[in-house]
């Protein structure tokens, strides 16, 4: 076992440095951009997440390089070559009828795909059943080749079927693996470049690709190097607009070398250790099989020492013969630049597009608290008018109840003097003479208030009194329940506007699949919650103000329901009173004084007073009556509570609009 130590020591030091430069590249931004985009801030969804694995794996994918050709161009011949080994199955006939990818993996095996999605593995004994067009294989899809080839890791090759044997769907998938692989690969014999049924090839799938794409002329060892100079020129002056480059090879003479080659047979003689070594363990666990990895090892030392003792003069020569180093070149200066840049910008625009659609559904949110605030905004204007509109409608109402009320008071004021009527009364005068003094009787025309008469002329007979303030009473009332309903219908223009806000955005959802579920599961949230968040303030404040109606319409109720009887027996007492002071004054000196009827007008001032009408007045009829209090502390407070209400909203969008920021910033930093 101590012979494997160095060989895992490379193996790690090998790793790590890799490892190191790949974080430093595009997996190294593909990663940053993961942080960033996947930190909890932004409650990233699972797609998001899965979405990212993939673009780490299609960092790490191979090139991918197609292999293209009519059949019988040797298309399997050469691909064997460049992977060293007797892959692909070769003859005369089309046999190549499904697309083949040919991948990297630690043992050789074959994955075949089906139609319906299904997969089956096989070993490689089995691929001419899956590739032979003679077979019935109408349900396979494409096949997966994978070997254990140390080029595999940084390649995939696509080998498609003979251009001239395919279908119309075929067609499709061709043209498709063309758009989207790295580089082409044109094989061709020498005999058959630049006819005419290639060119209708050429013109029908590789128009678009000059740069990505080399024409390989094959069977350069059937030809003198006159022909093949003579065709290679045609070919380039004919199909430059096709081609890149154009390249005669030998796919035979690179096959039969590169089998042989040294770096080929260690590495093939290492793989059959491996493989034997893991089917050993497979099989036997005791500790005296442990004997058998030592024999295996030891014989690996010495087949690896036969295989540097070989002598490769013919192989190498071989090698250049073939000129298949001009196709590995190729590959290598012109297509892996090209696709590690393509793949790079792709991968860039990628994460870019990652952002960007991110970004657009926190827009989508944006717009949600946008619009709820524009509501908050544009509304305040219109409810501060629809309370003054309040206001404006009632206004004249409250005149309309001062006069009323004035005319009941007139209406007593009016009894009363009309049941002051005159009676007659006697006083005793003295009078002084020669004979002494005599105290005479006379008789004169006094006042009385008719109590009785007033009371039953107001209260008792008709009612009439009762009657007016009933009436009047009733009117109130129905100013303060129309005033009730108005303020709620101002309160209602509010809620109205935000329940058809609310409406579309109650069920609103992601459009893309990677955007963060728990985000707009926070909105909807905030969303169906807006009655309680938002609109219950207002609901309270109208209350409120609904509440200081009923308490002015309890004390307006109250002081005309309880206290007019009161006010009235009140007056009567203070104009009999004011009478009998008259009478008394009138009959102490007759001669100063005078009895006289007092004017309705005293009356009538006399009722205000003990009315307490100058407090009703201006309850009712000053320019700051008590609609225009509540109204105008409605209207402050509305501003306050929308005031508080807009900063609530513009703080949950501020969140959000942060968060935009932020992606705007993620986005740039994605290095060209």
């Amino acid at each position: 076992m101590r012979y494997l130590r160095p060989l895992v020591k490379e193996y790690h030091a090998q790793f790590q440095e890799t490892s190191i430069k790949k974080e430093e590249g595009i997996e190294g931004e593909i990663k940053r951009i993961q942080r960033a985009l996947l930190d909890e801030q932004f409650h990233p969804s699972m797609q998001l997440s899965l979405l990212f694995d993939k673009l780490l794996r299609r960092s790490q994918y191979p090139m991918e390089v197609a292999i293209v050709g009519q059949f019988s161009s040797g298309k399997s011949t050469f691909l064997n070559a460049l992977l060293s080994k007797d892959i692909l199955p070769t003859g005369i006939t089309p046999v190549t009828s499904k697309v083949n990818f040919i991948n990297y993996d630690k043992e050789y095996k074959l994955k075949v795909s089906y139609k319906n999605g299904a997969h089956e593995y096989h070993s490689l004994d089995h691929i001419s059943k899956f590739t032979d067009q003679r077979e019935s294989i109408e349900d396979v899809k494409y096949l997966t080749l994978y070997a254990p080839n140390e080029m595999l890791k940084d390649i995939s090759f696509v080998d498609t079927p003979g251009l001239n044997s395919l279908s119309l769907s075929d067609t499709e998938i061709t043209k498709k693996i063309l758009r989207d692989v790295d580089g082409i690969i044109w094989l061709t014999l020498i005999d058959n470049a630049g006819k005419e049924s290639e060119s209708q090839v050429l013109k029908q799938y590789l128009a678009n690709f000059k740069d990505k794409s080399l024409c390989v002329l094959n069977q350069k060892d059937k030809f003198t190097q006159e022909q093949i100079e003579t065709t290679s020129k045609y070919m380039q002056e004919t199909f430059s607009s096709f081609f890149a480059r154009i390249v005669p090879i030998s796919a035979k003479q690179a096959l039969d070398s590169r089998v042989n080659e040294k770096e080929v047979r260690l590495q093939t003689a290492l793989i059959e250790l491996q493989q034997e070594f893991q089917r050993s363990s497979a099989e036997n666990s005791d500790a005296q099989d442990m004997e058998f990895f030592d024999r295996e090892f030891k014989s690996y030392l010495q087949e690896v020492t036969r295989i540097k003792a070989h002598d490769q003069s013919d192989d190498i020569a071989n090698m250049e013969a073939s000129n298949i180093s001009e196709v590995l070149s190729f590959i290598e200066e012109t297509l892996r630049p090209q696709a590690i840049q393509a793949k790079n910008f792709s991968i860039k625009k990628d994460l870019s597009s990652l952002c960007e659609i991110i970004t657009k559904e926190y827009q989508s949110i944006l717009g949600v608290y946008s619009a709820l605030e524009e509501i908050l905004i544009h509304k305040e204007d219109e409810v501060i008018k629809g309370f003054d509109a309040v206001y404006i409608k009632h206004s004249k109402e409250l005149f309309f109840m001062h006069e009323k009320i004035e005319d009941i008071l007139q209406s007593v004021a009016q009894s009363i003097f009309k049941h002051i009527i005159p009676t007659q009364s006697t006083r005793y005068e003295s009078n002084k003479s020669l004979l002494g003094e005599k105290i005479s009787k006379v008789a004169y025309e006094s006042l009385r208030v008719d109590h009785d008469a007033i009371m039953q002329e107001l209260f008792y007979q008709d009612e009439y009194i009762d009657k007016q303030m009933k009436s009047a009473i009733r009117y109130f009332k129905n100013i303060e329940n129309e005033s009730s309903e108005d303020f709620k219908e101002v309160f209602r223009l509010l809620k109205h506007a935000i329940q058809t806000w609310q409406e579309p955005y109650e069920q609103i959802k992601k459009h893309r699949e990677i955007a963060s579920d728990r985000e707009f599961a926070n909105t909807r949230q905030f969303v169906s919650k807006v009655y309680e968040n938002v609109i219950l303030e207002y609901h309270r404040a109208t209350l409120a103000n609904i509440s200081a109606l009923e308490r002015e319409f309890a004390y307006f109720s109250a002081a005309m329901s309880f206290s007019t009887r009161g006010s009235v027996e009140k007056n009567i007492f203070s104009v009999s009173s004011t009478i009998e002071k008259q009478i008394k004054l009138y009959e102490s000196e007759p001669l100063k004084y005078s009895i006289f009827k007092p004017e309705i007008s005293t009356i009538l001032e006399g009722l205000k007073k003990d009315f307490s009408y100058t407090k009703i007045e201006t309850l009712l009829t000053s320019r700051r009556n008590y609609l225009y209090k509540i109204i105008e502390g409605a209207q402050e407070q509305f501003r306050e509570i929308n005031t508080k209400q807009i900063e609530y909203v513009r703080g949950e969008k501020a969140k959000i609009a942060h968060k935009i920021e932020q992606l705007d910033e993620i986005q740039s930093s994605i290095q060209e």
